[in-house]
C-alpha cells in the first residue's frame, strides 16, 4: 500500500465554498443599509459584523468562539465580502451593544428584503386548503437546562430553556418571525403583537388568501377577537385572511356525557371498536365588552377496543375541536389544519442545524438578537435549496418540494474549492466531480440577476 505524503502550499483553500452563495444573499437582503442606523465610529462595520455571523450560522455554528477560527482564513472574508473578521470578544461585545440599541427590530425586514428581491416562490397550499397560503404560527422549546442564562425558566415540556415564538408561509417554509421569550411565557401572551408584525410581512410576499394555523395554546377569546380584528382589516385591503385555531376544552372536557348526548345521531364507525361524531357549532364570545359569534367544529372519538381488539372496560373517549372562519365541512376543516404539523421540521432545522438548542449568550437581549440573525441565516439557506436543489439540476437526491436545511449544508456549504485570484478576477475551482457545478452557478447567476435588477 503507498504511503500518502502530506505538506502545505501558498493555494488558497476553503471547506466551505458556499458561503459565495450566502454573500450574494446577504446583498440582497440590503444589510448594508443598517450601517446608516447604527454607524460606527472605528472597528468594523455593522454590516461586516452581521455578516460574519450569520456566515458562522450558515455553517451550523453559533458559538461566538467559532469565529476565531474564521480570522486567518481569506476564503471567509472573500466570499462574505466583508472587510474584517471580528475576534470572539469583539463579536460579543458589538453585539451586546447593537441589541441594546434595538438592532433586533430591524433584522426582520432585511428577510422580507431577501425573499421578495429573489422573487421566492410562495406555494399555495393543496388539497382541503387550496387556494390559500398558509401562516404557521407556534411557539417551540429550546432546552438551556443547567445555566444561569437570563430567561431560562421552566417550560411547558418540563425543561429549564426558552419558548420562541416563530411563523413560517407557505410550503416552503419561509420564516417571517422568530422572537425569543422566557421559558414560562404562555403561548398566547403578546402572541396578538407578533401576529401583527408577521401579517404585514406576510402580505409583502404573496397577494394571495392567507390562513393562519395555531395550535390549542393560542386558545383564547382575547386572541380570537384579534384574529377576527385582522382579518376585518384584511377585507378593508380587499384581500382575504382566515384562520384555523385548536380549541382547548379545558373544564369542558369533565362533563363529557354531555358531549356524548350531543354526538347522538351522529356517530359513524371507524373501525370496531371505534366510533367518531362530528359537528359544527356556532359559539357566542365575548372580550372587553364586545361579543361575536365563532364557528366551532367538534370531533368525538369514542374507543370500546385498542387496535389489536382487547376490549376495554369502559369506553374512552377524546375531545377535539377547531375555531375556524374557512366554509368548509368539518371533514375539510380538520385536513386543512392537519398539515400544519409539518412546522415542527422547521423549530427542528432551527435547533440542530444551526446549531441553536443552546443559545450563545447570557443575556435575554444578546440571545433574541441572535435568533433574528438565525431567521436570516434559515431563509438564506432555505433560498439556496428551493433554487438549486429541487429542480433537474440538483444533486442526485430523491425527489422533493422542499430541502431541509441539512441538505443544503452538506450539498453546498461544505463544498470544498480553491480560491484563485487571477487576472483581477477571483475564481472558485471546485476540480473534478461536483456534480452540483450547474446548480450552484444557476443559483449564483439568479441572485446575482436580481441584485442588478
Amino acid at each position: 500500500m503507498s504511503r500518502i505524503h502530506l505538506r502545505s502550499s501558498h493555494k488558497t483553500l476553503t471547506s466551505h465554498a458556499g458561503l459565495a452563495l450566502i454573500g450574494d444573499c446577504l446583498s440582497l437582503s440590503h444589510i448594508d443599509a443598517l450601517d446608516g442606523r447604527f454607524p460606527t465610529s472605528r472597528g468594523m462595520k455593522t454590516s461586516d459584523l452581521i455578516k460574519c455571523y450569520v456566515g458562522l450560522l450558515c455553517l451550523g455554528q453559533s458559538d461566538f468562539e467559532a469565529i476565531t477560527n474564521r480570522r486567518a482564513d481569506p476564503a471567509f472574508r472573500k466570499l462574505l465580502k466583508v472587510g474584517k473578521v471580528p475576534s470572539s470578544e469583539w463579536l460579543r461585545q458589538r453585539l451586546e451593544q447593537l441589541a441594546e440599541k434595538g438592532l433586533s427590530e430591524h433584522l426582520p425586514g432585511s428577510s422580507v428584503e431577501l425573499l421578495k428581491g429573489a422573487e421566492a416562490l410562495v406555494s399555495l397550499e393543496s388539497g382541503a386548503a387550496a387556494g390559500y397560503v398558509c401562516l404557521d404560527i407556534d411557539t417551540f422549546v429550546m432546552d438551556n437546562s443547567d445555566t444561569r442564562k437570563e430567561g431560562v425558566s421552566r417550560t411547558y415540556q418540563q425543561v429549564d430553556g426558552y419558548t420562541p415564538i416563530a411563523a413560517y408561509l407557505g410550503n416552503e417554509g419561509w420564516c417571517l418571525g422568530l422572537e425569543l421569550r422566557p421559558g414560562k411565557q404562555h403561548s398566547v401572551k403578546d402572541s396578538d403583537g407578533f401576529m401583527r408584525r408577521v401579517l404585514p410581512r406576510a402580505k409583502r410576499l404573496t397577494t394571495e388568501p392567507l390562513l393562519i394555523r395555531q395550535d390549542s395554546g393560542f386558545c383564547s377569546q382575547e386572541y380570537l377577537w384579534a384574529l377576527r380584528q385582522q382579518r376585518e382589516q384584511a377585507w378593508e385591503e380587499q384581500r382575504r385572511l382566515d384562520y384555523i385555531v385548536k380549541w382547548n376544552p379545558r373544564s369542558e372536557a369533565r362533563d363529557m356525557a354531555l358531549w356524548v348526548q350531543l354526538a347522538e345521531g351522529r356517530w359513524r364507525e371507524v373501525r370496531e371498536g371505534k366510533r367518531e361524531a362530528l359537528w359544527l357549532e356556532h359559539v357566542e364570545c365575548r372580550h372587553g365588552g364586545n361579543s361575536w359569534e365563532e364557528r366551532r367544529v367538534i370531533r368525538l372519538v369514542e374507543r370500546t377496543s385498542d387496535r389489536q381488539g382487547q376490549l376495554l372496560l369502559e369506553p374512552e373517549y377524546e375531545l377535539e375541536g377547531w375555531w375556524s372562519t374557512l366554509e368548509q365541512t368539518p371533514e375539510q376543516i380538520i385536513k386543512s389544519y392537519r398539515a400544519h404539523a409539518t412546522h415542527e421540521q422547521f423549530h427542528s432545522e432551527i435547533k440542530s442545524d444551526l446549531d441553536l438548542e443552546r443559545l450563545p449568550s447570557g443575556k435575554f437581549a444578546v440571545n433574541d438578537l441572535v435568533l433574528r440573525l438565525a431567521m436570516l441565516a434559515y431563509n438564506c439557506l432555505r433560498l439556496l435549496g428551493q433554487l438549486g436543489m429541487t429542480g433537474t439540476l440538483s444533486p442526485v437526491r430523491h425527489p422533493a418540494k422542499r430541502r431541509r436545511l441539512k441538505t443544503v449544508l452538506q450539498e453546498f456549504m461544505y463544498r470544498a474549492a480553491q480560491l484563485i485570484h487571477s487576472a483581477r478576477r477571483w475564481i472558485l475551482d471546485f476540480g473534478e466531480g461536483f456534480r452540483g457545478l450547474e446548480a450552484f452557478m444557476m443559483v449564483q447567476a439568479h441572485l446575482r440577476r436580481a441584485a442588478s435588477g
